[in-house]
Formats: structure tokens, sequence, C-alpha cells
């Protein structure tokens, strides 16, 4: 039964999440919130959907970039190098994205009569990001079920596993990740030093998948 809206960003997360619940899926939603690798993601979102069959829309934020302050919207020069566990890496976190994006969709699957948003945040991103962490998921499912006259809740199906987890899962579904984007500096290709190259990297090698992206160094 289609029955939920994914947010799909064309990360290795999404795409994960889009191929596993495809079935349920009615509508997928990319974001275009002026960061530096938007250009490069939302491409792989839109073919990931449109493989599957599964309607695919882009929503263009464009307050967020001239609003809000991140290293994830001045450039790839602002974007720190090293492990998500770092300090410096808490630049990247963009105030409240995924709470503005949840509302969003939750809206678009009530008008569509749906019931679901789904979203792919994981384990990991829980060290800096306070809107992927299971208490934050939980709140914003509430408020959005008590919002909607349809009850629309959120499904967070990756919450408490990790993003080695789900390359697993990938690997399981055939996913080519070459197929996904997940450097934050945006360039002709991966800068293999950023926080989500290291983790992409990490999670490929935990799940036994050889890693064949194209990196700069």
């Amino acid at each position: 039964m289609k029955d939920s809206i994914i947010i799909v960003s064309g990360g290795m997360d999404s795409v994960t999440l889009l191929y596993d619940y495809k079935d349920r899926i009615a509508l997928g939603i990319s974001f275009d919130y002026g960061s530096n690798h938007n250009a490069k993601e939302i491409p792989f979102a839109k073919l990931h959907c449109e493989r599957l069959g599964i309607k695919h829309v882009t929503i263009p934020l464009d307050f967020m970039h001239q609003y809000f302050k991140s290293s994830l919207l001045e450039g790839a020069d602002a974007i720190p190098e090293g492990h998500y566990q770092d300090e410096n890496m808490k630049s990247t976190v963009v105030p409240f994205r995924n709470g503005i994006m949840l509302a969003i969709a939750a809206g678009m699957a009530e008008s569509y009569g749906l019931s679901h948003v789904m979203i792919a945040n994981h384990g990991g991103d829980h060290a800096i990001y306070p809107d992927c962490r299971p208490e934050f998921i939980s709140a914003m499912s509430n408020a959005t079920e008590a919002g909607s006259y349809n009850g629309v809740t959120v499904l967070a199906p990756y919450t408490n596993i990790t993003k080695g987890d789900i390359a697993r899962r990938g690997k399981e579904l055939g996913i080519d990740y070459n197929e996904t984007w997940s450097c934050y500096k945006g360039g002709e290709k991966h800068c293999g030093k950023c926080g989500t190259c290291v983790e992409r990297k990490e999670a490929l090698h935990y799940a036994g998948i050889e890693d064949t992206t194209e990196y700069e160094e």
C-alpha cells in the first residue's frame, strides 16, 4: 500500500531507505536549500525515484541559504575536514533543517492523503545533529500527528542503526552506491576528507563493499 512520502536527498542513506520501502512510497521529495552539494545529490534522488516509478519533486528553500548560518551553505572552502565525532564538524549543522523539511513533507502528506513521512537519519548522526536524534524524531512525529487531520506520523527506521548497517542493507538490495553523493564540498569528485566522505568510506568498508568512489585525493 502506497501510504508514505520520503525525504530523499540522493545520498547513501535516503537512497537505501527508498529501495528498502519502495512498495510503500508514493512520492519522493528533495529540498534545494542552497548547500554546496545539493546540485550533486538531487539528480541522484530524481534518478532513483524515476527508476522505481515513484513521482519525485524538488522543493526550493532559498531562504535557508539566505538567512541560516552553516558552513554547509558557505562554499566548499568552509567545510571542515575530519570525522563526524570531531568538534569542528558542528559547523556543518544547518539549524533545524530536518524540522523544516519534515514539517513541509507532513503538509504534503496530508494534501496527498498519505499517512507517513519517511526520513533516513541514523545513529551516526546523533553526535552533532540534534534534529537526527530519537527524541527529536519522536517529538516531531507527535507534532505532525497532532497537527494533521489524518494523523501523519514520521517513520525513521534507521534512527538507531549505523551507516555501516545501512550500507549492508543496501548491499542486500543491490544498490550501486556510485549512483549516490556524499561529499559536503560538492566538487567534481568526492573530496575524501570531509566528515561525510570519511563516513562513506567507513560504511562501505564495514559492509564489505568495494569502494569505487572517485576521490580527489
